[in-house]
C-alpha cells in the first residue's frame, strides 16, 4: 500500500469517519484502519439493540479498569466500539453539543480560535441535519440527521418533566440552542427508526467516492518512524504484519486506544516504556496522562403504572416489540433508552450546569464484575431517573500493562479522587429524590428501591455512590490539545509535538472534558480537524 495515499486514518469511530469524509471530499487519497468489523449487524442498526452490544466482544473492546478505591475498590466496566463508527455504533444516541463556554474553554486551552464557540456553533450547524428545522442555533441540510426531539416520547417522560419543573428544574426544549439548564427531551441520532452512527451518516458516502480505501479487522501495533517523522503504521490483518504508509498519519482511536498506540510506538513516558522494553523514540509525558470521565449512577423506584420493564422482560413483550420495530421501523426499539433528562446547578452561584439527568422508563441492575454480564429488565415495572457529573477534576491515566500490541492497556481512573467531585455528587443525588417526591410523578412511585429509604445520611449516600457508580462512557484528553507544550500533547493543529507527520484527532485530542455526552463534540473534532490537517499540510 505504499505511496497510495495522502492519509493514513487509525479507527473508524466518530472522528476518524467525518475525517474520512471530509478529507475525500477535498480531493484526497485516504485509507482508513479499523480494528473492528462490520457495523451491518442488526442491534447495531435497531437504536434499543445496544442493550444486546453492551457486553458483545465481536464490536466492543470490553474493557476494565484497574480496581478504584473512589469506586470502593471495583473494577469498573468500559465499554468502547470496536465497530465501524466506533463508539456511535453501541451508544445511546444522545446528541449533546455541551455548553457553549465549553468551547470558551477549548479556545483558551489551545490559543486558537478555531476551536471556540463561534467556530463551535458554525460546525455544529453545518454537520446537522435536524427534523425540527434550522435557526440560530440548529443546522438542516448537513450530512448528520438528527431525530426530531418533537417525537413522541414514553408517557412517564412528561410526568418527569413536570416534577423536574416543580423541583426547580424548567422545561428547555432544545439543550443545544440559547441555554442548556432544564429539563426535556434529548435530540438522537437516529434517522428512519435505524442509528444514524458517523459510519452511516458520513464513512459509507465517502466509500463511494473512490478515494476513501477500508480495511476492517486491521488492528494497528505501531506507528512506523524515520527519526522523528510518521511515515505510516504497522498493523495485523489475517494473521499477518502489514504495513501501510502516507505522508500524514492520523491517530483516531479514542481515548484509549491513541495513547496506547502513541506508547508501542515509542512516544511516551520514557520511564514506564522502558520498563516494557519498548526503544524510547521521543519522551512525552502527557501521553495517556489527564484522563478525565463523566461518573454516573441511577436512583430506582418500583412504579405503580407500566414502564417499559412491562413490555421488555415478558417472551411475548419482546415478541410484541419485535414485529412491531421489522414491520413499521417505530415502536420501543426504535429510540433510546434514554428518553429524556436536563442539566442542573447543584450550587446557584455556578455559572453553568455542573450535572446531567438522564430519565429512562425503564430499570435494571447493573452486573458487576464476575456476575453474568447481561442486561435484563428488572422483574417489576421500575423507573431509572440517573445522573452524571459534568466537569470531574479527578484525573485518572493509561498506561501501558504490556508490551504485546493486541493486549489491553491499563487503564487508572481514579473516580471521586478529590472532595470537588465528592461533594458535588453528594449534592447532586439528593436532587434525584427531591424531583421524585414532586407531583405528578410521586403518586406514580410504589417505592425508591435502590439505593432505598435507609440510605439517608450523608456517609451513606457516599458510600453507596462510591459502590454503585461508574464511568457514563466519556473518556477524554489522554493526549490532550493545548497551547502549553507542558500539559499537553499535540498543537492546535492537531500535531503530536515532536513528531512529524503524526496528528490526533479523536476524544484523546479534548483539550477539557465537555459537560454532556461526547459523541457530539468527537464529531466536532473530527469536522474541524479536517479543515486544520487541510490548512497545515
Amino acid at each position: 500500500m505504499d505511496g497510495q495515499f495522502d492519509y493514513v486514518i487509525v479507527g473508524a469511530g466518530s472522528a476518524g469517519s467525518v475525517l474520512a469524509a471530509r478529507l475525500s471530499a477535498a480531493g484526497q487519497r485516504v485509507l482508513v484502519l479499523e480494528a473492528g468489523g462490520s457495523d451491518r449487524r442488526f442491534y447495531v442498526q435497531m437504536p434499543l439493540g445496544y442493550g444486546k452490544l453492551f457486553y458483545d466482544p465481536s464490536v466492543n473492546w470490553a474493557y476494565r479498569t484497574e480496581p478504584d478505591p473512589g469506586l470502593n475498590g471495583q473494577r469498573d466496566y468500559w465499554p468502547r466500539g470496536k465497530v465501524l463508527g466506533g463508539s456511535s455504533s453501541i451508544n445511546a444516541m444522545v446528541w449533546i453539543r455541551g455548553h457553549e463556554s465549553d468551547y470558551d474553554d477549548w479556545q483558551a486551552a489551545s490559543g486558537a480560535s478555531h476551536w471556540g464557540r463561534d467556530a463551535a456553533r458554525a460546525a455544529y450547524r453545518a454537520i446537522e441535519d435536524n427534523a425540527d428545522g434550522a435557526d440560530t442555533w440548529r443546522g438542516q441540510g448537513g450530512p448528520l440527521h438528527i431525530r426530531s426531539g418533537r417525537d413522541p416520547a414514553h408517557p412517564l417522560v412528561e410526568p418527569f418533566l413536570a416534577a423536574c419543573a416543580a423541583a426547580g428544574l424548567p422545561r428547555n426544549p432544545d439543550f443545544n440552542g440559547a441555554r442548556q439548564e432544564g429539563a426535556g427531551l434529548y435530540q438522537l441520532t437516529i434517522k428512519g427508526g435505524r442509528r444514524n452512527s458517523a459510519a452511516r451518516a458520513f464513512l459509507r458516502p465517502a466509500l463511494k467516492s473512490g478515494r476513501v480505501a477500508l480495511r476492517t479487522r486491521a488492528q494497528v501495533t505501531r506507528v512506523l518512524l524515520e527519526g522523528r517523522r510518521a511515515v505510516g503504521v504497522e498493523y495485523r490483518w489475517k494473521g499477518a504484519q502489514h504495513q501501510a504508509r502516507a505522508p500524514e498519519v492520523v491517530l483516531a482511536g479514542g481515548a484509549i486506544n491513541t495513547p496506547q498506540i502513541l506508547m508501542l510506538s515509542g512516544i511516551g513516558p520514557a520511564a514506564e516504556l522502558a520498563a516494557q522494553g519498548i526503544a524510547v523514540v521521543l519522551d512525552h509525558p502527557n501521553v495517556g496522562r489527564h484522563l478525565n470521565d463523566h461518573q454516573g449512577i441511577n436512583y430506582t423506584w418500583r412504579m405503580r403504572v407500566p414502564t417499559m420493564n412491562d413490555i421488555l422482560r415478558p417472551w411475548w413483550g419482546k415478541a410484541w416489540v419485535g414485529a412491531r420495530y421489522l414491520l413499521t421501523g417505530g415502536g420501543p426499539l426504535s429510540v433510546s433508552i434514554n428518553h429524556g433528562g436536563g442539566f442542573f446547578r447543584t450550587d446557584p452561584s455556578l455559572e453553568r450546569p455542573n450535572m446531567q439527568l438522564y430519565f429512562q422508563a425503564f430499570s435494571t441492575l447493573m452486573p458487576r464484575e464476575g456476575e453474568r454480564p447481561i442486561l435484563s429488565p428488572d422483574p417489576f415495572p421500575g423507573l431509572s431517573i440517573g445522573l452524571s457529573n459534568c466537569r470531574p477534576t479527578s484525573r485518572g491515566q493509561i498506561t501501558l500493562a504490556s508490551a504485546d500490541p493486541l493486549a489491553a492497556p491499563r487503564i487508572t481512573a481514579n473516580a471521586f479522587s478529590t472532595d470537588h467531585d465528592v461533594n458535588e455528587m453528594l449534592a447532586a443525588v439528593k436532587v434525584l429524590r427531591r424531583i421524585a417526591a414532586q407531583a405528578p410523578l410521586a403518586p406514580l412511585i410504589a417505592e425508591e428501591l435502590r439505593p432505598g429509604p435507609g440510605i439517608r445520611d450523608d456517609a451513606d449516600l457516599i458510600d453507596d455512590f462510591r459502590q454503585r457508580s461508574g464511568t457514563v462512557f466519556h473518556p477524554s484528553c489522554t493526549a490532550r490539545m493545548g497551547a502549553d507544550p507542558e500539559t499537553s500533547v499535540i498543537d492546535a493543529d492537531l500535531r503530536v509535538r515532536g513528531i512529524a507527520g503524526l496528528r490526533v484527532c479523536d476524544a484523546a485530542a479534548f483539550p477539557t472534558l465537555i459537560g454532556g455526552n461526547t459523541n457530539a463534540p468527537a464529531i466536532l473534532m473530527g469536522w474541524i480537524g479536517a479543515e486544520r490537517l487541510l490548512a497545515t499540510r
